[in-house]
């Protein structure tokens, strides 16, 4: 082996030694268990690489589908969360090792990939040496926003192109060619084939940084005299703060300001108000001047077409259902409300201990994973070391970082609070970035405020490889010395094992459907519609996952986005689902549903082509279950634990 491959190597094998050492004990049990509930998102993801390899493997596109709300037109996936580069990777493995164990190796290999793109763009944009890159790639592959997302929405744990196409711009500013420039589409297309978020953070990034570059902001000379305005913005402050703590100790009021009537309820209007006020009272402080570089070259055209040209290639599947979906009226885009949409993660959420770690799970007993969907979405610890090695190489080793750097850490961490910051789950009504970004065309299609903090994860990373490079330049005797304990120091920070695992395994009465050789439809009650905004009726998520098993169509389903009108279209052109929907939300059925469901039952059953009935007895009353077995003369099969298997005894194979 050449000897410049050797240390290249050693880094890959101790990215995959981290890898192994952080999910165990996954690796011995790679077929039989998940990192995430089955039964939650993780469902999801799992189902998106066995449909990728179904409708592949079949000679179809495998953008669309009719494996789920099978009685509808066939399902363009271009906005559901598709994950469609972890799909690549699971295609030629799904047959070989299984579908499970398939998903598993592809978390790994994610988790690897991204430790090493992080140790590259280390390597190329701070002085750190392979050791202190090594332990950038680990901070964030391994940080606790990525693994509590391992537990639930894989899509953000695939963020190996963050990294990359941060590598790529820089690359590209410098170059300037387009060579380079596709470089940079290329990465931000990997970047939306992962999750749409991460495509929308690349456009940030890429406006961030392309303002740190063209963009020159100092310090105006003060003026001879203090300006009036300055005093009128003074008296305002204390006029509106006076009005916020009184609103705040008392409970508002109606009251009058030169004859208008003004109602108070609430404290976001006034503490907006005084948000304004002290953002101009700074700004007359500080006094800002923007201008241009004078080193700025010209723009260069060519380059910029050849980065959107192949951005746009690797895309074009995906653009070219949305674009169908926008002319068909399909586009699904949730309203944005002011005080009502998605909150971001509290402010001392970034600075508390990682709660993946042993210890962490031992104080709270566990008590994170109890309420998964608040864990996976709302974790956003930042590593405490990281943090705490940046700051000491700026007091002590005269670290100075790159301004892109911390724009780039704060400015996320600012949006991951959201559009109004929380502290200590109390809601302070100060508005943060994201009050105002949220309504901005395409960044508003980020509507979860809290997956900001991965980019923030990021930003930290790569500035505590560069803090350890200052602190080894500046005392370069004991620099292997401070590196190791802060490797210790780090890694037992972030050490997450024993994982918590979830079973795989799936009922077998779907290996009973899975043995009938015919093309037919498959129900579970309770039945629904669902997407990540709403919910007709009680669709489970582990419908999807039981698929992989049985592989028959499902009559109802998830997406990321459904539009109105397919779930329309449903409930209108079947009527006997809005009454299935209804027994499912545990509404009681009135004599009418009951006498509706038992007149169109024997058609319902041969015109979807129904073969199996599955009752979730958790969900679904004795009565509301007799009522559909009477109307669709169903006879039982089999039953397992809660579960019970019927089919139509018209529809026998």
């Amino acid at each position: 082996m050449p000897r410049e491959l050797r240390p290249r190597l050693a880094v890959v094998l101790g990215f995959v030694l981290v890898a192994l050492a952080f999910t165990w004990p996954l690796p011995i049990q790679l077929g039989t268990h998940l990192t995430g509930d089955p039964g939650g998102d993780t469902s999801v993801y799992l189902w998106n690489q066995w449909v990728f390899h179904q409708e592949a493997m079949r000679g179809n596109n495998p953008f669309a589908t009719t494996q789920i709300l099978s009685l509808t037109d066939r399902l363009d996936l271009s906005q559901h969360n598709y994950t469609v580069f972890p799909n690549l990777l699971a295609l030629p493995l799904i047959s070989l090792v299984g579908v499970v164990a398939a998903f598993n190796l592809v978390y790994l290999a994610i988790g690897v990939l991204t430790s090493l793109m992080t140790y590259g763009l280390a390597r190329a944009t701070t002085s750190a040496s392979r050791i202190e890159a090594f332990l950038a790639g680990v901070a964030f592959a391994w940080s606790p926003v990525l693994v509590a997302r391992s537990t639930g929405h894989f899509s953000l744990a695939a963020a190996a192109p963050l990294p990359a196409f941060i590598w790529a711009l820089v690359r590209a500013e410098r170059n300037r060619t387009p060579g380079d420039a596709a470089l940079v589409g290329l990465c931000m297309a990997w970047a939306a084939l992962c999750d749409v978020y991460y495509g929308i953070y690349c456009v940030m990034i890429a406006v961030l940084y392309l303002a740190t570059v063209a963009i020159r902001v100092t310090r105006a000379p003060a003026p001879a005299a203090r300006r009036p305005w300055v005093w009128l913005l003074d008296v305002l402050i204390v006029c509106i703060g006076g009005l916020v703590v009184g609103l705040a100790i008392g409970r508002g009021g109606d009251f009058s300001v030169l004859g208008v009537a003004i109602h108070m309820r609430s404290l976001y209007t006034p503490v907006l108000i005084l948000t304004v006020l002290v953002a101009a009272r700074f700004a007359a402080w500080w006094r800002p001047r923007v201008s241009r570089r004078p080193d700025l070259g010209p723009l260069p055209i060519k380059a910029l077409l050849v980065g959107v040209l192949a951005c746009v290639g690797p895309l074009s599947p995906v653009l070219y259902g949305m674009v169908g979906r926008i002319a068909d009226g399909r586009f699904v885009s949730p309203q944005i409300f002011w005080r009502s949409s998605p909150r971001g993660v509290d402010l001392l959420a970034l600075v508390t201990p990682n709660p993946n770690h042993p210890l962490m799970r031992l104080l709270v007993g566990d008590e994170q994973l109890t309420a998964p969907t608040r864990f996976v979405e709302y974790t956003a610890s930042l590593s405490l070391v990281a943090l705490l090695v940046v700051l000491a190489a700026v007091a002590w080793a005269r670290f100075r970082p790159q301004a892109g750097w911390v724009v780039l850490t704060i400015g996320f961490a600012l949006l991951a609070l959201g559009p109004f910051v929380f502290v200590a789950d109390a809601n302070t009504h100060i508005p943060g970035p994201w009050a105002l970004l949220r309504y901005l065309t395409p960044v508003s299609l980020a509507r979860m405020p809290t997956r900001f903090a991965i980019v923030a994860a990021l930003g930290l990373a790569v500035l505590l490889a560069g803090a350890l490079a200052a602190i080894g330049e500046r005392w370069p005797q004991r620099r292997r010395a401070i590196t190791a304990l802060i490797a210790v120091l780090l890694l037992v920070e972030l050490w997450p094992a024993p994982r918590t695992l979830y079973s795989a395994e799936i009922s077998p009465v779907y290996d009973t459907i899975a043995q009938d050789p015919r093309d037919v439809r498959v129900l579970t009650l309770p039945f629904g519609i669902r997407d990540g905004v709403s919910s007709l009726g009680n669709f489970r998520p582990r419908s999807q996952f039981n698929q992989t098993r049985h592989g028959k169509r499902l009559i109802g389903g998830y997406l990321s986005r459904i539009s109105a009108r397919r779930a329309e279209q449903m409930r209108r052109g079947f009527p006997t689902l809005a009454i299935l929907m209804k027994l499912s939300e545990e509404q009681p059925l009135s004599d009418e549903d009951t006498a509706a469901l038992a007149e169109r039952g024997p058609r319902f059953v041969s015109s979807t082509d129904l073969g199996y009935v599955v009752i979730d007895r958790r969900f679904v009353s004795e009565s509301s279950a007799h009522a559909v077995i009477a109307a669709w003369n169903l006879e039982e099969v089999q039953r397992d634990r809660h579960l019970t298997l019927y089919r139509p005894a018209a529809s026998r194979p």
